[in-house]
C-alpha cells in the first residue's frame, strides 16, 4: 500500500494511492490508522509533499555498500556507521535543494529510507521488522568539502533542504527484489540492488535503537551505492527505488 502526504485546496492531507486517485485518510496514518473519509482526489490535482516529517531525527548509515566504501577510500565498517540529519533538512518531491554558499562541492547519494512506525528502544534484530511502518526514497545531499574539512559529518550533511524524501511511503516492500537508481539530468549515475547493503534493514533498526530511542515518523537512511558525484545549480536529480517510485528534485544556489 502506498501512502501519500499531499497539499490540496490549501490543506495538508494523507491518502492511499489507488490508480490515478488518492483515497483520503482521516488523519496521519502513523497515529490515526487507515480510516478513510470516503473522498477520492485525482493525483493530478494535488501537490505531493515529503511523505513524513520526522518528529525528532533522521538517522543515516554511512558506507553501507562495499563499492561505495571503496570509492570513498576506505573499508566498510564492521558495524553500521551512524550519523544524524536534523528534521529541518527534509524537503519533498518537486522541491529544491539549495546549495549553501559555504560549500564548493555538493554531492548526491541516492538511498532507500525506512520510516519507523512505533517507539523502538533496544529492539532485537528478529523483532525489528515489526517497528517499520514503511519505506520511501531519499537523497542524502552532502557538502563534501565541508564534511572533509570538519572531520565529522553533521554540518556537511545537515544543511536545510539536504534530505529530500518521497514520493510516497510503501508499507510493503520486497527489498530482495528491488534496486536503487540515481539519475543526474537523466543520466544514470548509481544503480545497485538493495541486496548489496552490507547491513540489512532489521540490523540497522536494531543497532540504531540501541543508541537512540526511535519515535514514530523517524526516518533511517540505509546508505548509498557506488557512483556518488557532484551536482550544481540547474541540475535535476532523480532517485528511483523499485516498488516505491521516483523522487525528483531540482537544484539552485543560495
Amino acid at each position: 500500500m502506498k501512502i501519500a502526504r499531499f497539499s490540496h485546496r490549501e490543506a495538508i492531507r494523507y491518502g492511499i494511492v489507488d490508480g490515478d486517485d488518492l483515497v483520503e485518510l482521516a488523519g496521519d496514518p502513523l497515529f490515526a490508522g487507515f480510516e478513510t473519509t470516503g473522498e477520492r482526489i485525482p493525483l493530478a490535482e494535488v501537490a505531493l509533499l515529503a511523505p513524513v516529517i520526522p518528529r525528532s531525527k533522521v538517522v543515516c548509515v554511512g558506507k553501507n555498500y562495499l563499492a561505495h566504501a571503496e570509492e570513498m577510500g576506505g573499508e566498510a565498517p564492521e558495524a553500521p556507521l551512524l550519523f544524524l540529519k536534523p528534521n529541518t533538512s527534509v524537503i519533498g518531491p518537486g522541491d529544491v535543494i539549495v546549495r549553501p554558499t559555504q560549500s564548493q562541492r555538493t554531492e548526491y547519494e541516492g538511498e532507500l529510507a525506512v520510516v519507523i512506525g512505533r517507539i523502538a528502544k533496544n529492539v532485537a534484530v528478529e523483532d525489528a521488522p515489526g517497528y517499520v511502518f514503511g519505506y520511501t526514497v531519499a537523497i542524502d545531499a552532502t557538502a563534501r568539502d565541508i564534511q572533509y574539512a570538519d572531520g565529522q559529518w553533521t554540518r556537511g550533511k545537515g544543511f536545510d533542504t539536504f534530505c529530500p524524501l518521497g514520493p510516497v511511503i510503501e508499507t510493503e516492500l520486497d527489498i530482495a527484489a528491488e534496486r536503487v537508481t540515481t539519475r543526474l539530468n537523466g543520466e544514470v549515475k548509481q544503480d545497485a540492488p538493495l541486496t548489496e547493503m552490507i547491513h540489512s534493514v532489521p540490523e540497522i533498526v536494531a543497532y540504531a535503537s540501541e543508541a537512540f530511542t526511535l519515535l514514530p515518523g523517524d526516518v533511517i537512511l540505509t546508505g548509498t551505492p557506488a557512483g556518488v558525484g557532484p551536482f550544481v545549480a540547474g541540475d535535476a536529480l532523480e532517485v528511483e527505488v523499485g516498488g516505491i517510485g521516483t523522487l525528483r528534485v531540482a537544484v539552485r544556489d543560495a
